[in-house]
């Protein structure tokens, strides 16, 4: 029994090694100003710093990839995370959706913020500044409450 334990050991240490040469792409697309949110809906200071630091690793072409993302297989989990978020919204392609679709994600936003669906829990297990105090969710339902009227359908 101590001998096959000791082999699925090895066996596991060697896995783990062995999956550290299957790497995340890392690099993040070109952001074009004219496609950004920013170009479309007037972003006020505060809002902006709401979205940098609790929106912007997953939701633009601006990815901070931690440390860990280096670490497989928490990378590749970290990855498919961040995909997923830019293809439901991507703040850096905004004025690139119809209006239509721009009211629905700006709604989204508020939605999501409010039902502590966003950010995700496990991205605040260590991103602890990313939390969202009441006043923040607030502020960002208050600024998409305005600007989507202002979008012409």
């Amino acid at each position: 029994m101590k001998k096959a334990l000791k082999f699925a050991g090895i066996g596991l240490g060697i896995a783990f090694v062995a999956i550290q040469f299957f790497q995340i792409d890392k690099t993040n697309l070109p952001i074009v100003q004219a496609n950004t949110l920013e170009a479309t809906v007037s972003v006020p200071p505060d809002v902006a710093l709401i979205l940098g630091r609790s929106c912007n690793d997953c939701h633009t072409n601006n990815t901070v990839y931690p440390w860990y993302a280096n670490v497989q297989p928490f990378g590749w989990f970290l990855k498919d995370h961040i995909d997923e978020g830019k293809r439901k919204l991507n703040i850096s392609e905004f004025s690139t959706y119809a209006a239509k679709k721009k009211v629905k994600k700006l709604e989204e936003i508020c939605e999501q913020v409010e039902s502590a669906e966003m950010p995700l829990p496990s991205y605040l297990w260590i991103h602890r500044d990313a939390v969202l105090k009441d006043t923040e969710k607030k502020a960002l339902c208050d600024w998409v409450n305005v600007e989507k009227e202002k979008i012409a359908l």
